[in-house]
């Protein structure tokens, strides 16, 4: 039990670290915007990928490296013995929960980076980028789960749609309040906490999918503003577009549909 204990303290102070870099990436953005020094705008984002980056490399290498698999069996192993009995299907819906808050506070009147059209474009974006990593590592890894129930493992599906959901909160109010930023952070770690204790996900497992979640909403948030763009409607013209998300065969799409 001290062992999870110990990556539950650990997973909080990854997302002090998240909200430190967020934090630094925010104001070395700004300060690009400012002097308008294209170089310091690829450094802004950079600093915004690095923990993540290093969530990721950190699971790569759990595949191979014996020290990596001996946390990773350790872990289990404690938590075999200590929470046999454990079994939960909240993270099934607190993996949304962040994102869920964004939209909430939205509708109530509280001012966000972007309007309510635009959020709910970023953060579908967002989840299919994600979903499409997640769905593409898992089929090559074919790691197997704890419990032996199925070789998809790697990285954690839910921990990544959860750190999504909290990122995607983050980006939208970090402006308001830090303490928003660390409630979606905290609900997204203990996602990943319940993942494991569920004996569902190695402890590798989740760390990586808190990273490809990080990074695939990053990614949109950095893309969005040339998208727009590329959909902006000319002088004089009407523009009709339609962005249409779609589920099939378990896998997530989108449609974009424009009318000239």
């Amino acid at each position: 039990m001290k062992r999870i204990l110990s990556f539950v303290f650990l997973f909080f102070i990854g997302t002090g670290l998240l909200l430190s870099q967020h934090r630094a990436s925010s104001a070395a953005a700004d300060s690009a915007m400012h002097k308008s020094k294209p170089h310091k705008v690829k450094k802004s984002i950079l600093i915004g990928a690095g923990v993540p980056s290093l969530m990721m490399t950190y699971g790569i290498f759990s595949l191979k490296s014996k020290a990596l698999i001996r946390v990773d069996n350790n872990t289990q192993y404690k938590v075999y013995k200590h929470n046999y009995l454990w079994h939960s299907h909240l993270d099934d819906y607190f993996q949304f929960s962040p994102a869920l808050a964004a939209f909430t506070m939205k509708l109530a009147g509280v001012k966000s980076k972007h309007k309510l059209s635009d959020m709910i474009i970023i953060y579908a974006l967002s989840n299919i980028l994600e979903t499409g990593i997640v769905h593409a590592t898992k089929n090559i890894t074919k790691r197997m789960r704890p419990d032996g129930s199925k070789n998809n493992s790697f990285p954690s599906g839910h921990t990544a749609t959860a750190f999504v959901a909290a990122e995607f909160l983050h980006q939208e109010y970090k402006d308001k309040s830090v303490w928003i930023s660390i409630g979606g952070y905290t609900m997204a770690s203990l996602v990943g906490v319940s993942r494991i204790l569920n004996d569902k996900h190695w402890v590798s497992d989740v760390v990586a999918g808190a990273g490809v979640g990080v990074i695939s909403t990053k990614i949109v948030y950095w893309t969005y503003p040339y998208m727009q763009k590329m959909f902006k409607r000319k002088k004089g013209k009407k523009l009709q577009t339609f962005i249409l998300p779609s589920y099939n065969n378990n896998a997530l799409g989108l449609s974009f549909l424009h009318r000239f």
